[in-house]
């Protein structure tokens, strides 16, 4: 087995059957599944994933309090926006393309703080980071930890049910799941703590930094806009949280083969560009299977791309070193120019006049 292929835990009813195929799963079995990994008194390292439910539950409240509360026009644009787009492009720019793909890189580690704190906390990076490593090695695959085939379910309980990294790892492989997170500045456990945690972030360092964003963010809202403001976004954010669960299943088709000649072009999995993803939030999916390393997924004129303006935007006032970009590359290897047509030349030979 190679490291991606035991580096997730394995659920309960196993990644493959005996011929080799994805298990499907019955719904009862993934909710069940769920609440097993949720529950922190069965296990203590369980702690993470019931972490991250927990801060949508906590959420929840403060959505009820701006639609029955402070329910306002503007306060909708704003909830709109916030959780549409901000916390899209954020995703986009900070979980995706630079935690786990390494697309651009800062010039120093006062910029990349800033970059990881532009909206409030909602999930913890090592249940997207590495969990996505084997989600492009396995894409639409036996071992993909959101597997569109497996049904809804299987990938919106996905970051419980199959995107936490393995309990029971060699120091070696550890040291290897440190490496895909060590860029990122977060702060991990040593060998001897992640054998009692069960992850790679520390549980008080992680409610700490949890706490801190979510008390700045609350406090620069209600300055600006006082409690209807403040609890407006809040509110947004859990319902960001909820919804961006059900991207891959929508990425990937749903688990059907929905790619469209001319429109997607990575034809080695089931990803597909989503006028609305991209738009709100740079991520042409399909495109991104195509060169995952690039800082840039919008190719096309009309493929708006939010998160490359702003690691573009960066690179032009220095806080971001270096980037890579496919543009070019996409051009010269899917869209091919229209050849000119091609004039033969005519020889008319010159002949006796008639009349």
């Amino acid at each position: 087995m190679t490291f991606l292929d035991k580096v997730l835990e394995q659920p309960s009813y196993g990644w493959r059957d005996s011929e080799g195929d994805l298990v499907r799963p019955t719904p009862k079995q993934i909710i069940t599944e769920f609440f097993h990994r949720l529950n922190i008194f069965r296990d203590k390292k369980n702690w993470l994933s019931f972490t991250s439910w927990m801060m949508i539950l906590v959420l929840t409240p403060c959505l009820f309090l701006f639609i029955f509360k402070f329910f306002s026009i503007k306060l909708l644009i704003a909830a709109f926006v916030y959780s549409m787009i901000v916390l899209g492009t954020h995703g986009t720019i900070w979980h995706h393309r630079y935690c786990t793909h390494r697309a651009y890189k800062f010039r120093n580690n006062f910029w990349r703080f800033v970059t990881q704190n532009l909206t409030i906390k909602i999930i913890p990076e090592e249940i997207y980071v590495i969990s996505h490593h084997v989600h492009h090695a396995k894409s639409d695959q036996p071992g993909d930890p959101y597997n569109a085939s497996g049904g809804f379910l299987y990938c919106f309980l996905a970051d419980v049910n199959h995107q936490p990294i393995a309990r029971n790892m060699d120091e070696k492989d550890y040291n290897r799941c440190v490496k895909l997170m060590k860029h990122t500045g977060v702060n991990v456990n040593t060998y001897a703590q992640y054998k009692k945690y069960g992850t790679l972030a520390n549980p008080l360092r992680t409610m700490v930094s949890i706490i801190l964003s979510w008390g700045f963010w609350f406090l620069v809202f209600f300055l600006i806009g006082g409690f209807g403001l403040a609890f407006t976004l809040f509110g947004a954010a859990g319902f960001w949280g909820v919804g961006v669960r059900t991207f891959n299943y929508e990425g990937h088709g749903k688990g059907e083969d929905k790619r469209r000649e001319g429109v997607d072009h990575n034809w080695e999995d089931m990803s597909v560009n989503q006028v609305w993803p991209g738009i709100v939030a740079g991520e042409w999916h399909n495109n991104h299977h195509l060169y995952p390393k690039s800082a840039r997924s919008g190719f096309k004129p009309h493929q708006v791309d939010l998160a490359w303006y702003y690691i573009k935007t960066m690179s032009v006032l220095g806080a971001v070193s270096e980037y890579t970009d496919h543009k070019k590359r996409f051009y010269a290897e899917h869209i091919r120019p229209v050849p000119a047509v091609e004039l033969i030349p005519v020889t008319v030979e010159a002949g006796p006049a008639t009349i």
